[in-house]
């Protein structure tokens, strides 16, 4: 029988450079210029260690968590709409982004998308992105074949430089608008 749930998705698996010689792997990366706040995101997808597939945008008045998570959030959407039925690595090397999916994420649906205090003297607070994480869960819980992973930044892995890249071009694209 094959566990589903949130939590079989949650198993800790990190590389300095991921191995895609095999199977679909899909990286993702998000950027900010800080002065400006304009950021970038990106995915590149790779099947058996041949491009197959990336995407890129830019946001304005952003940050760079936001640009991380939107990364996650396109490329779930790619891989619904494109290998639904292919069990697919998500590779970013931005431990918000895959902390928040593997860890956090059943936490804050659970929490009505607040952060929870444990103290009780406050009230819970919103998390940051909230829609941002919302529109990754329907995407994560709509297919169980996706596992969200990190890998080092910036280490020589070509999928997390290329992303990168892609990123930056899709913030450079903001700026020039």
């Amino acid at each position: 029988m094959t566990d589903n749930s949130d939590e079989s998705r949650t198993r800790e698996t990190s590389a300095e450079t991921p191995d895609t010689r095999r199977g679909l792997h899909v990286f993702v990366d998000g950027c900010l210029e800080p002065g400006a706040r304009h950021g970038g995101w990106a995915f590149v997808a790779y099947r058996d260690g041949i491009e197959i597939a990336s995407g890129f945008g830019g946001a304005k008045d952003s940050s760079n968590n936001a640009m991380e998570v939107t990364a996650v959030l396109e490329a779930a959407i790619w891989i619904n709409g494109s290998a639904a039925d292919v069990a697919a690595v998500i590779w970013s090397d931005s431990a918000y982004a895959v902390e928040g999916c593997n860890s956090w994420r059943p936490i804050w649906r659970n929490n009505g998308w607040k952060k929870s205090n444990p103290t009780g003297k406050a009230r819970n607070r919103a998390i940051s992105d909230a829609k941002i994480w919302k529109a990754i869960d329907i995407q994560l819980s709509e297919n169980s074949l996706i596992s969200i992973a990190w890998c080092k930044g910036h280490s020589g892995a070509d999928g997390n430089e290329r992303a990168d890249a892609l990123a930056d071009q899709g913030r450079r694209s903001i700026r020039r608008a």
